[in-house]
């Protein structure tokens, strides 16, 4: 297997990138459409992921019957090794009498069997971005042998459904199957004792520029949502991933004034619960919450255990709104967030959090967040005007 010789550093150590599920089976469908079409051999696929990175895929293996071609390649996870890593995928190529691309799954990936996931009940769970990818290399190699037929791409794990069991996608209800994921292609390492050095490392670097306020955001949803929503200066926001309790302990050390938190409800409703390390294999309580906090507001016990069983914090806010319960609910899972990170700051600094669905928007923010919000902007010298 050809390792991906791509590094980030992470609090001071070199860890080796992977690439993901969806890059694999970007890469099986182009060697497998390729030799369909006419090339007499492929050892290896160029994959050009939504990162801007160039990703080279050793095919491993190759299968033919009557009028289609299997590839399979073998996933690299980098130094972020899970349950993938290393694992085959195989993308099963054939023409099709209708025009375009389709793309399913075959065995090894799992079916969605709850509304509030990426895809629809009962299409293959492999996400919208792999879905583009995998149509992108279909059509190159069409395009590359001169082909303007139609054709059909399907996706299999071998060992998919033996490894979802190892995975949340069972409880998410996603059956019979690993997923098929990623946004960037790019798997970075996510060594937990590298990652808060790094964020401390951010954080030193920008209170010596002078900032004194500071926004938190888990991730990419935080800060497109904070820029792009809120208004927000992205020079003084920083990515605390799952360490939020690291990220306030170290922004106190170093002396800041405040810490606005903007995160998606998925993340922040597990603060709520007084979770300060918010990765899913350290807790993963955001429907209990929800529940419990829907239930304080009057939820039936028929809501409640809807909740319990609905696959995404968005689908469980559809099922709030449905019972008039949505607002309510909210203010109380704010309140509470509000109270343990004012737990955790100890006074050291004042904090405040902003909680937002990408569906809905705004969901919440603690009694002090819009004054703080304001502080900000006219530190950036906007204007309300800037903002409507």
């Amino acid at each position: 297997m050809r390792r991906l010789e791509r590094y980030v550093n992470a609090g001071g150590k070199r860890l080796r990138c992977g690439y993901t599920t969806g890059t694999c089976a970007a890469a099986a469908t182009r060697a497998a459409a390729e030799l369909l079409l006419g090339a007499t051999e492929v050892p290896e696929v160029a994959v050009d992921t939504p990162a801007g990175v160039e990703v080279f895929v050793e095919v491993e293996r190759v299968e033919r019957g009557d009028g289609w071609v299997e590839a399979f390649v073998r996933k690299d996870a980098g130094d972020d090794a899970d349950v993938t890593d290393g694992m085959l995928l195989a993308a099963r190529v054939e023409r099709r009498a209708e025009p375009g691309v389709s793309i399913d799954g075959g065995p090894g990936v799992g079916r969605v069997t709850k509304v509030g996931l990426d895809q629809a009940v009962g299409e293959a769970a492999i996400n919208s971005v792999p879905r583009a990818m995998i149509a992108e290399a279909a059509c190159e190699a069409a395009q590359a042998h001169g082909f303007e037929g139609g054709l059909a791409v399907t996706i299999s794990i071998p060992r998919g459904a033996e490894l979802a069991a190892q995975t949340f996608n069972p409880r998410l209800g996603i059956e019979g199957g690993l997923s098929v994921l990623g946004t960037s292609g790019i798997v970075r390492p996510m060594s937990e004792e590298a990652l808060v050095a790094s964020i401390a490392l951010e954080l030193k670097v920008l209170y010596e520029t002078g900032a004194r306020d500071l926004v938190l955001v888990p991730g990419n949803f935080g800060h497109d949502f904070a820029v792009g929503t809120l208004g927000l200066d992205e020079r003084i926001i920083v990515s605390c991933s799952n360490y939020l309790g690291a990220a306030i302990d170290e922004a106190a050390l170093l002396g800041f004034d405040s810490v606005l938190l903007v995160g998606h409800l998925g993340k922040l409703v597990k603060v709520a619960a007084g979770v300060m390390n918010t990765h899913s294999r350290v807790a993963d309580a955001r429907l209990e919450t929800l529940a419990a906090h829907a239930a304080c507001a009057g939820a039936s016990q028929e809501t409640v255990c809807a909740i319990m069983e609905a696959a995404t914090t968005d689908a469980a806010l559809d099922l709030l709104e449905q019972a008039g319960l949505l607002e309510r609910t909210m203010d109380r899972v704010t309140r509470q967030v509000g109270a343990h990170l004012a737990h955790r700051a100890a006074g050291r600094l004042a904090i405040e959090a902003v909680i937002f669905s990408r569906q809905r928007g705004l969901l919440g923010q603690t009694d002090g967040a819009e004054a703080l919000l304001l502080q900000h902007r006219e530190q950036a010298g906007m204007t309300e005007g800037d903002m409507r």
